[in-house]
């Protein structure tokens, strides 16, 4: 432990000239008679420490603690007094009033250096945890960025296809993550992945789903093909998390869909007439212990007046103060809206909030809504 900044205040000269003594060969001390004095010592020195009597001319030490802490955020004060009356109701004040420690004078001189040293140990301990949160919060902020680095716009074209897309990020670092790409000019394939868990490797976790995706164009980006590649990279994935997965290519030419889903919350096909058909499962999860398994891929038809919506868990388990938002309300929700594009990525988005009605979001939120445009 380095040499500490200590003010001492005390209007006894006697009582200055022997804490001098005593604290002097470990640390910087100042002390001065006057609390007037104190403070603009104080300004200048900046202690770490200040021990402060209790009964001073002009300014008592509650104040002259009060006035510290107010120009000094991060000073300790130890109240020291002569004084046996109320000595409780003193020490509860003390203690009421964000001092370290409440000392009764006279005192031995082990007594004031053990006391000391508890301090500024006390002291040192939460200076290395304020660092070490701050770093946390650094790799927190790196590992947000490099997930929201591999995000695309969140409106676009790929191939037939017009997006919107939205991520609404949480407080905790979340495995949430969509893409989509052109294979042609008539052909396009969009993806929305949730890795489980919370953290920075669930965030990380997305860079290998990215690349495993933008891997799967030598296949034409067929939706089980995509998945596959994405569940041949569980070595990095381990055994802490799994992925859920949805991948839809739309073949433009032949006014049609094709989707495989790995155990992600269905997809919804919205037709002109508002009728709702869900891109069930068609396959598990994408964990080590489900390694070589397949994934069927399955054909609907889409027409250029249908609407496709593709989302995270996080948007249906959003909760209010005794229920989840669930799939009920977002189909009715969907059923209602007459919406494409970013119209009805916002419309289910605030319908979502209004449930929530104040409730923080606990979970990110990936929703991707995608329409056509064939070409004739």
């Amino acid at each position: 432990m380095g040499r500490a900044r200590i003010l001492v205040v005390d209007d006894e000269s006697g009582m200055l000239r022997s804490m001098e003594r005593v604290l002097a060969p470990q640390h910087e001390v100042k002390g001065v008679r006057t609390p007037a004095h104190a403070l603009e010592v104080a300004a200048g020195f900046e202690p770490d420490l200040a021990i402060l009597d209790i009964r001073m001319p002009e300014m008592d030490g509650f104040s002259l603690m009060g006035e510290l802490k107010a120009r000094h955020p991060g000073i300790d004060v130890i109240l020291m007094t002569g004084s046996v009356n109320e000595p409780d109701a003193r020490l509860i004040r003390a203690l009421r009033e964000k001092a370290f420690y409440f000392i009764h004078k006279p005192f031995e001189r082990d007594v004031l250096l053990t006391l000391v040293h508890r301090c500024l140990e006390v002291r040192r301990l939460a200076e290395e945890n304020r660092r070490h949160v701050r770093r946390l919060e650094d790799e927190l902020d790196a590992a947000r960025s490099f997930q929201l680095s591999l995000l695309p716009e969140d409106s676009g074209r790929a191939g037939p296809l017009v997006i919107a897309a939205r991520y609404l990020p949480c407080v905790e670092l979340c495995g949430d993550f969509y893409d989509y790409a052109a294979a042609g000019e008539d052909d396009a394939t969009l993806i929305v992945t949730d890795v489980s868990g919370h953290g920075a490797s669930a965030a990380m976790l997305t860079g290998m789903i990215k690349l495993a995706f933008r891997s799967a164009a030598e296949e034409d980006y067929a939706p089980a093909s995509v998945v596959r590649r994405i569940s041949e990279s569980l070595p990095l994935l381990g055994e802490r998390h799994f992925i859920t997965a949805i991948c839809v290519r739309v073949r433009g030419h032949l006014r049609r869909l094709e989707y495989a889903n790995a155990g992600h919350p269905p997809g919804f096909l919205i037709g002109a007439n508002g009728a709702i058909v869900a891109l069930e499962s068609t396959g598990p999860i994408v964990h080590t212990a489900l390694h070589g398994r397949d994934w069927e891929e399955r054909m609907l038809s889409f027409s250029e007046a249908d609407r496709l919506f593709l989302y995270t868990d996080g948007l249906t388990e959003a909760a209010s103060l005794t229920e989840h938002y669930g799939r009920e309300r977002l189909e009715a929700e969907l059923g209602r809206s007459h919406d494409g594009g970013a119209d009805l990525v916002d419309s289910v988005l605030d319908s979502v909030t209004a449930f929530r009605a104040g409730r923080p979001q606990d979970d990110d939120v990936a929703v991707v809504v995608a329409r056509p445009v064939f070409e004739e």
